[in-house]
């Protein structure tokens, strides 16, 4: 009997994120609301994440949603925006530094492997490192558990590599 498996991660497509600044930056540019303001999207170090700067608040929030609708339009989870982050405001300027989420916390990657044994018993899960190895006798069960993740609502992004 063959063993069939994949790899649950918790990461974002560089190559789509470049894709969403580049969009919501030419939107940003456009925008009659923006013009003559200092809204501006910038990337944190090493493109890790997004800098938001504008003159209050309410910009960054209006930015933000512009970022959003990027997101949806790339087909990319918004839940890759970590915004726990409070505004800073200094020099009648706001800024808000939102870094993306990467990787799976061991507290997060136990907590969805219990999730999915108590759903599947057929399936074994091993917790590598920052990814979680589903493997099964049976591609259906795989096909299943991949939607049943899918229908968690979890405050992390997961993508499915590796099906074997």
């Amino acid at each position: 009997m063959a063993n069939f498996s994949f790899d649950i991660v918790s990461d974002y497509d560089k190559a789509e994120m470049n894709n969403v600044f580049d969009l919501a930056s030419r939107e940003l540019n456009n925008r009659y609301d923006f013009k003559g303001t200092s809204a501006s999207i910038d990337w944190l170090d090493n493109k890790t994440g997004l800098k938001i700067v504008a003159d209050n608040e309410f910009q960054i929030e209006g930015i933000l949603n512009i970022i959003r609708s990027k997101l949806a339009s790339r087909n990319q989870s918004s839940k890759v925006l970590d915004l726990s982050k409070n505004v800073v405001t200094s020099n009648l300027k706001a800024s808000k530094e939102i870094p993306f989420v990467s990787g799976l916390s061991s507290d997060k990657a136990k907590n969805l492997s219990k999730k999915i044994r108590n759903a599947f018993s057929k399936v074994k899960i091993q917790i590598q490192g920052e990814a979680l190895r589903v493997t099964s006798n049976s591609k259906d069960d795989l096909q299943k558990v991949i939607s049943f993740t899918k229908e968690l609502d979890l405050d992390y992004p997961v993508n499915f590599i590796n099906f074997r």
